[in-house]
């Protein structure tokens, strides 16, 4: 036991910018930093070294699924001091095989797409606003609003696809909606969206007979592959929040197929989560959250476009934005914790608590960023001279 707490304690002194204490499972307390503690961790039970040298986040993130530990504060502020040192994580990728080493089939896309997105539409309308936009908003001022914000988002990807009226659209990854029905209603263009959530197709498929806009848009169950062999074609493309799903393998692919549907000199928008360098992933978020999800670089994927002759027009990060999205998700959440917990139990509540605040103070301490690409197919000379049609009302 006494080693067990040393290695405990050996790597809990790493993050000491922040003051916390540490209170054992025989009762002994641990300081960490200098001055007033800011939050308390309880140590319940030993974590093998093995576990810890293995993946720490996944030791770390399971032993607070079953509250092994137990954090007495904000989570939040408690995981945003401890990922500000993340080099001190380690992990084994070939000890984890099971989680890195997944098949990127149709079928096992579909199953983790599933996994995610298809645990229900009464859960996630509990949490995020009534757009249902599951992805970064954009805030205009720190005290705006989620729902603002969400339109905000919207409106900002749509300024920049140029669209115009009659125009054909396509959201690849399209979620339930709500960035198609404000491009129908806003500019009367032809929107398709793909998806391979059943839920998110259902309540897509439900707003479009809501809102009237039959005549203008459609949603498929269709992977982002079949694209090639489909006989669609569009003036424009959008993608938020998917490319993180196509894994690194296939992202050749994926620019194969936006490239195979789009016009010559069409505009495409990506708009997606991003990491300095290429990396496997994080495997608690892996193996709990995102199976199989991947967070491509910057990098990578604008040296990819640039094999299929994609111009690049403009790139924004937006990471504080995600951060503070993640953050009304959490309020949301916890506001919601009573219906919640009729739902789903502890273990899946401490899992959804641990995934929004330690994405957000991912976000904050910019282990992982948010970017909006706007490309090109070919040379497009019609784009307006300024960035100003961007930001227009």
């Amino acid at each position: 036991m006494a080693f067990d707490k040393l290695v405990f304690k050996n790597l809990l002194k790493n993050f000491d910018s922040v003051p916390f204490t540490v209170e054992f499972w025989d009762h002994e307390i641990f300081s960490v930093g200098q001055g007033e503690p800011k939050f308390k961790v309880y140590i319940n039970g030993p974590i093998s070294k093995k576990d810890l040298v293995t993946s720490t986040s996944l030791a770390l993130g399971e032993a607070y699924m079953d509250k092994t530990i137990e954090i007495e504060g904000d989570l939040y502020e408690a995981l945003d001091a401890i990922l500000s040192h993340i080099e001190h994580f380690t992990t084994d990728f070939k000890a984890l095989p099971k989680i890195f080493n997944n098949p990127t089939s149709k079928s096992k896309q579909k199953e983790e797409v599933s996994s995610h997105y298809d645990i229900g539409n009464k859960f996630y309308k509990l949490w995020l606003d009534d757009t249902l936009c599951y992805s970064c908003a954009y805030f205009k001022s720190e005290d705006e609003s989620l729902h603002q914000a969400q339109l905000n988002k919207i409106d900002h990807l749509l300024n920049k696809l140029e669209l115009k009226e009659n125009e054909t659209l396509l959201d690849i990854g399209c979620g339930w909606g709500c960035l198609l029905i404000s491009a129908a209603k806003k500019y009367k263009v032809k929107g398709t969206g793909i998806t391979l959530s059943q839920e998110q197709y259902n309540e897509f498929s439900r707003r479009i007979k809501e809102e009237n806009l039959e005549n203008y848009l459609s949603v498929k169950l269709m992977d982002y592959r079949d694209l090639e062999k489909s006989d669609l074609i569009f003036d424009k493309i959008v993608s938020v929040g998917m490319l993180e799903h196509v894994e690194r393998p296939n992202y050749d692919l994926f620019f194969k197929n936006v490239n195979a549907v789009l016009k010559p000199g069409g505009i495409f928008v990506l708009h997606y989560i991003s990491s300095l360098k290429e990396s496997e992933g994080d495997a608690w978020i892996k193996k709990y959250i995102f199976p199989g999800g991947v967070i491509p670089s910057l990098r990578e994927i604008v040296s990819i476009s640039a094999d299929y002759k994609f111009h690049v027009i403009d790139i924004e990060n937006l990471r504080p934005h995600y951060r503070m999205t993640l953050l009304h998700w959490y309020k949301n959440f916890e506001d919601n914790i009573d219906e919640i917990s009729k739902m789903f139990d502890e273990r899946f509540i401490r899992m959804w608590r641990m995934y929004l605040c330690s994405c957000a103070a991912s976000f904050n301490n910019g282990v992982i960023d948010l970017h909006q690409i706007v490309f090109t197919k070919g040379v497009n000379n019609s784009l307006p001279l300024t960035r100003d049609y961007m930001y227009k009302e």
